[in-house]
């Protein structure tokens, strides 16, 4: 290889390497809707975790909570990735990020509001109709065999006991406990600081930074700057999108039905949902 042929490679490797200084990639995930299961958006978290050209992770929310095991499922990758990765992960509030879409969002290096973001309601919520007043009405009887007292508690087809009330209010207190406790080991939030803010009421974005449950006040395009910084460039990075999938006429059905219902279950369910 001649003399010249070597300047040649040098100075495109050179500019090769200087356009990955340039333009760095950060991933975007987002989060929309009520959370209703955690696979999507798990597996397109790893789909950037994994990829060795992308700089950071940006998670855009926009959602007011869902169910209680994909909330905390999102927030255990995210928080995974945080504590097990270089890429900085960094979380852009939307409109509303509220009770499962703020528990998500504790597990990231940094999040981002607008001042006007509605965040919070810090709480679980659980509630199912009763309907026997209205069998009654038209005629209808139901029968349950069951092998214990509790098995048919929040049924709709008989009415609400004390014992049901008790059972499913024990239930709601020990997931509001697992709540409490990660919003106050991540946000570093005593006791009693927790008890003030976790009981269901919501915050405006400058609200939630005066109480530390967010790290700064910002736009979405401000989020992409900071997780730029983050990961040590000066410049705006590139977002990457997750490639579109073509969905089936059926799963676009069924994809809407459960956004509608909010659940799959017939029973109610507790949830991380401002309501």
């Amino acid at each position: 290889m001649t003399r010249l042929s070597i300047t040649i490679v040098c100075f495109f490797l050179f500019l090769n390497c200087g356009t990955k200084k340039q333009y760095p990639k950060v991933g975007l995930v987002e989060i929309n809707g009520t959370i209703i299961e955690s696979e999507e958006i798990i597996k397109n978290l790893n789909y950037f975790y994994l990829r060795d050209d992308i700089e950071g992770i940006l998670v855009r929310v926009n959602s007011p909570g869902g169910g209680v095991a994909p909330s905390q499922e999102i927030y255990e990758k995210i928080k995974n990735i945080r504590e097990n990765s270089s890429k900085p992960i960094v979380v852009s509030m939307s409109s509303i990020a509220t009770s499962g879409g703020y528990y998500v969002s504790i597990g990231a290096d940094s999040i981002i509001a607008n001042p006007g973001s509605i965040t919070g309601s810090i709480g679980v919520i659980m509630g199912y109709p009763t309907i026997n007043k209205l069998m009654d009405l038209i005629g209808i009887n139901y029968t349950t065999i069951k092998s214990g007292k509790y098995k048919d508690s929040g049924s709709p087809f008989r009415e609400s006991q004390n014992t049901d009330n008790q059972y499913f209010k024990d239930v709601v207190n020990e997931l509001y406990s697992q709540f409490k406790e990660d919003v106050s080991s991540e946000r570093n939030l005593s006791e009693f600081e927790i008890n003030e803010i976790a009981q269901g009421q919501i915050f405006s974005g400058r609200q939630a930074f005066k109480l530390g449950l967010v790290d700064r006040l910002g736009t979405f395009e401000d989020a992409i700057w900071l997780i730029g910084r983050m990961a040590g460039f000066n410049s705006r990075p590139s977002l990457v999108r997750i490639p579109e999938k073509r969905l089936s006429l059926i799963d676009a059905i069924i994809g809407e039905i459960k956004v509608n219902l909010g659940t799959d279950y017939m029973f109610g369910l507790p949830e991380y949902k401002y309501k």
